[in-house]
């Protein structure tokens, strides 16, 4: 099987959330930052979470997981300086890098497992995005070797649309079981309407 590393992205200032903080609400009894680092360790043991500071409550959460915490000082430059500072630091003896954001509490374990297989399946020369069934474009998304340097020229908050947009030749996506792939939260209006439509978790 392709050993992939993953990288989750959380040194954002979750800013659009007033005074909560996105990535510290409660999802499964766990806050949804952890429960998200866990599952990631699940499907690799390469996993690299950018945090703000070495003071966050995040770093907190995260206690006691096998996980590597890159500290991201410039985060107010937006996603992008997350992203460059954390692929920068994986091993370059993987076979490719899953981008997996913080903020969604539908990807399961399943989810990552099969985005996995599938990069394997295409022997790592693609990158593979999750999708809905209607083809609307998501997460994760995994990224071989060869396209990684691209990250260090990314700016501001778009993330790695730039790198998307210039392979996209190579890229193939993979549904993921019904909105799994595109439900991020943000606001909090975003967060009631999500625990209205799951009161179990």
């Amino acid at each position: 099987m392709t050993q992939i590393a993953i990288v989750i992205p959380a040194a954002g200032a979750s800013r659009r959330m007033g005074t909560r903080d996105k990535l510290l609400e409660p999802v499964d009894g766990l806050p949804l930052l952890r429960g998200v680092a866990q599952r990631a360790l699940t499907v690799s043991e390469h996993v690299f979470v950018a945090l703000p500071d070495p003071a966050s409550p995040r770093c907190d959460v995260l206690e006691g997981l096998a996980v590597t915490r890159i500290m991201v000082p410039d985060a107010q430059d937006g996603m992008s300086a997350s992203l460059r500072r954390a692929v920068a630091e994986v091993p370059d003896t993987v076979d490719g890098v899953m981008i997996l954001p913080a903020d969604m509490p539908n990807l399961t374990t399943d989810d990552l497992s099969l985005l996995a297989q599938a990069f394997d399946d295409a022997s790592g020369a693609f990158i593979v995005q999750g999708a809905t069934h209607d083809e609307r474009p998501g997460h994760p998304v995994i990224f071989p070797p060869d396209v990684i340097p691209a990250f260090q020229t990314l700016e501001g908050d778009t993330g790695a649309r730039a790198v998307l947009k210039a392979y996209a030749a190579r890229l193939i996506r993979v549904a993921l079981p019904g909105d799994n792939a595109v439900i991020d939260l943000d606001t909090p209006d975003e967060w009631t309407l999500w625990r209205a439509n799951n009161p179990d978790r």
